[in-house]
């Protein structure tokens, strides 16, 4: 079932005045905020303020914030009403993230995590699909590792333990790593459970993640 967003997000967006694309996304960013799409629209001349550009760490523009999501270059009101539209779903989150690993914007992604708590349900899901390309997947592996002992990823564990029943080897292998990294000993039980998995490899490394449990 499709998740909808809790409300409406608001938008922010940093314009260059020599830039030829900042007046076209502002104006679709004016008529969104019109229309309802999103709740309040702040906008930021580069030139004018660089000390706000810097401390958001604007490196080109149009920079666009809608609700968590930034993004960067021209886009189009279609585009922008999607991403308001996803703003503050666990479904739109898991799409920004997949997006950005995609394209190979680790740090981007990183940092949204980081500032986004409820995003490890977004970093779940798509952990939980086999089928992510193989960036995203070793997108979601550096994440995860930079997230080692942390509350957030402690909080984890039971649906990483659910994900050690998945019917893909590859997502019960890396669900098995990560409750490794979890520091709690409640990861303990499905790490046991699978060092009788039918597959040598999740074996392997149920007990590689038991043994980091154990040192800790």
């Amino acid at each position: 079932m499709k998740e909808t967003r809790s409300t409406v997000p608001d938008a922010m967006i940093v314009v260059g005045t020599h830039c030829p694309h900042c007046p076209v996304v502002l104006a679709a960013l004016a008529e969104m905020l019109k229309a309802g799409t999103i709740g309040r629209l702040e906008a930021v001349n580069l030139e004018a303020r660089p000390e706000v550009a810097e401390a958001l760490g604007v490196r080109s523009v149009p920079w666009i914030r809608i609700g968590g999501f930034v993004l960067t270059g021209a886009h189009r009101r279609p585009e922008l009403e999607a991403w308001a539209e996803k703003a503050g779903s666990v479904e739109g989150q898991a799409d920004y993230l997949a997006e950005m690993l995609a394209s190979g914007q680790l740090d981007e992604a990183t940092r949204f995590v980081e500032q986004t708590p409820d995003s490890m349900a977004a970093l779940l899901r798509l952990l939980a699909d086999p089928a992510q390309k193989i960036n995203v997947k070793a997108g979601l592996g550096a994440i995860f590792e930079s997230l080692e002992g942390t509350p957030q990823l402690a909080a984890a564990v039971d649906a990483l333990g659910e994900l050690t029943r998945s019917p893909s080897v590859e997502v019960r292998a890396d669900a098995c790593h990560y409750l490794g990294l979890t520091g709690a000993p409640e990861a303990r039980p499905p790490l046991e459970r699978c060092l009788r998995d039918e597959d040598p490899e999740v074996r392997e490394i149920a007990g590689e993640s038991l043994a980091r449990l154990a040192e800790q």
